[in-house]
C-alpha cells in the first residue's frame, strides 16, 4: 500500500510538471509566439527605477509607457493592444538578471526594450537571444548593444564610439587641434570611449600626448590634469560619465587652464551644465539627441513635452526623449510585420525601416538585412551660460 501511495503522489507530481513544461514550452510553438495573443503584445523592460540612474531609467520608461498608451488609445497595432511590462533592476547586474528571468519565463514578453547599463544588458542578453527575445534600444551607448551583428540585437542611434570618433574628426580637421589628450574611466565603458579616441588618431595618423585614467570612484584629479598640461595638450577627449566630468572641468579651471575638453553622450547631462559659477561653460559634449528647450516652437514636440508634464508632473528629460524616440521606432517596427506578427516578420518589419525622422530632429535611422544601428552621427552640444546648446545645426559623422 506504501508503494503504491508513494506511486500515485510521483505520478500526480509529474503530470504536474509535464503540464508546466506544456505551459512554459506553448509561447515557443509552431502554434502560437511567445507574448504575442490575438489581443496583445507583452513588451518588457528592466531599468533603474531607485538607484543611481533613476533619473534616466524612470523617465525613459515613463516615455514608452505614454507612446504604448497613445497607440492604444488609437484602437492599437494591426488589431493588438501593448501590455508594458517594467522592472526596477536598481542599475545592478544581479537584479537585472532576476528582472529579465520573470519578463521572459514569467511573463513570457515577446521582446525586451530599453534594457538599462551596459553590463546590465551585457550579462542577460546571451540567455535572452538564446530564448529568442530580441533586445530593442538598451538604454546604453555602449557599441555591445548593436556589435557583434546578431539579427535579435537592435541599437537606437550613435554609440560613445560613434560620438568620439565624429567629435575628435571635427575638432583636427576645423579647428586646428593638434596636441591631443584624454582623460576616462578605467572601466569598460571608458574602454570603449578610448576605442573611438584610438581608432580616429589612427585613420588620421595621429597619437596621443598623454592620457591618464582612473576609477569611477576618485575624486581627486589634480595629478591627472599635472601631466596632462604638462603635454601641452590643446584638446582633451573625456570618457567621463556626470561627476567625474565636473569634477575633472574643474580640476582644470581651477589651475587657469583655458584647454578645450570633449566628452560624449554620457556627459550630455543638465547636472554638467549647471555647476555653480559657469565653470563647465565651453565643456562640449558629442550627444546622439539634442535637448528640447520648453519654447521650442515644432508643434509635435510641444504636444510631447504637454502630454509628458500633464501625465508625469515635470518636464521630460533627455532620457524622455531617447525613449519616445525608441518607442516610434518600435511601433513602426511592429506595424510594419502586420497582422501575422511573429519573430520573423518583426525582423522583417525592423529591417524595412529607412530613413525614419522623429519629432526631435534627430539624425535619420536606417536598419536592414545587415544593419543593426540606427544611425552613427552625432551633434556637437557645448555648455554656454549653464544650458546646453548646439554648437553645430548639423549632426556630423565620420
Amino acid at each position: 500500500m506504501r508503494h503504491m501511495l508513494l506511486r500515485q503522489v510521483f505520478g500526480v507530481a509529474a503530470g504536474v510538471l509535464a503540464l508546466a513544461a506544456g505551459a512554459w514550452a506553448g509561447p515557443a510553438s509552431a502554434a502560437a509566439v511567445r507574448g504575442v495573443t490575438d489581443t496583445e503584445i507583452i513588451i518588457g523592460t528592466y531599468t533603474d527605477l531607485s538607484g543611481v540612474t533613476v533619473a534616466w531609467g524612470v523617465n525613459n520608461s515613463n516615455a514608452y509607457r505614454m507612446a504604448f498608451d497613445e497607440v492604444n488609445a488609437a484602437g492599437g497595432i494591426n488589431g493588438r493592444k501593448i501590455r508594458y511590462i517594467v522592472e526596477d533592476n536598481q542599475y545592478q547586474v544581479p537584479r537585472s538578471i532576476q528582472a529579465a528571468n520573470k519578463l521572459i519565463n514569467r511573463d513570457g514578453v515577446f521582446l525586451l526594450v530599453a534594457n538599462g547599463g551596459t553590463p546590465m544588458n551585457n550579462a542577460v542578453m546571451p540567455d535572452q537571444l538564446a530564448k529568442g527575445v530580441p533586445n530593442m534600444f538598451p538604454l546604453t551607448s555602449a557599441r555591445s548593444m548593436y556589435e557583434p551583428f546578431n539579427r535579435l540585437k537592435f541599437g537606437l542611434a550613435s554609440s560613445y564610439y560613434d560620438q568620439m570618433r565624429a567629435g575628435l574628426k571635427y575638432f583636427v580637421e576645423k579647428r586646428g587641434k593638434k596636441t591631443l589628450c584624454a582623460m576616462y574611466q578605467d572601466t569598460d565603458f571608458g574602454r570603449d570611449v578610448m576605442d573611438g579616441v584610438r581608432d580616429q588618431l589612427k585613420a588620421m595618423h595621429l597619437k596621443l600626448a598623454a592620457e591618464t585614467a582612473h576609477k569611477p570612484t576618485d575624486t581627486d584629479f589634480t595629478a591627472s590634469v599635472a601631466k596632462l598640461r604638462d603635454a601641452n595638450c590643446d584638446l582633451i577627449m573625456l570618457g567621463t560619465i556626470v561627476r567625474d566630468t565636473v569634477q575633472a572641468i574643474s580640476a582644470v579651471r581651477k589651475t587657469g587652464w583655458k584647454v578645450d575638453m570633449l566628452g560624449q553622450v554620457a556627459s550630455y547631462d543638465s547636472a554638467v551644465a549647471e555647476v555653480p559659477g559657469g565653470v563647465s561653460d565651453g565643456y562640449y559634449c558629442m550627444t546622439s539627441v539634442l535637448f528640447i528647450k520648453p519654447d521650442d516652437p515644432r508643434p509635435a514636440v510641444q504636444a510631447f513635452r504637454k502630454h509628458y508634464m500633464d501625465r508625469y508632473g515635470k518636464e521630460p528629460n533627455f532620457a524622455a526623449q531617447i525613449g519616445y524616440t525608441g518607442a516610434q521606432l518600435l511601433i513602426e517596427g511592429l506595424k510594419k510585420a502586420g497582422r501575422n506578427l511573429d519573430l520573423d516578420s518583426f525582423i522583417a518589419g525592423m529591417e524595412s525601416i529607412k530613413d525614419y525622422k522623429d519629432i526631435f530632429g534627430s539624425p535619420p535611422m536606417t536598419y536592414g538585412p545587415k544593419r543593426r544601428q540606427g544611425s552613427n552621427e552625432s551633434f556637437l552640444a557645448e555648455v554656454k551660460g549653464g544650458q546646453w546648446v548646439a554648437a553645430l545645426p548639423d549632426p556630423l559623422g565620420y
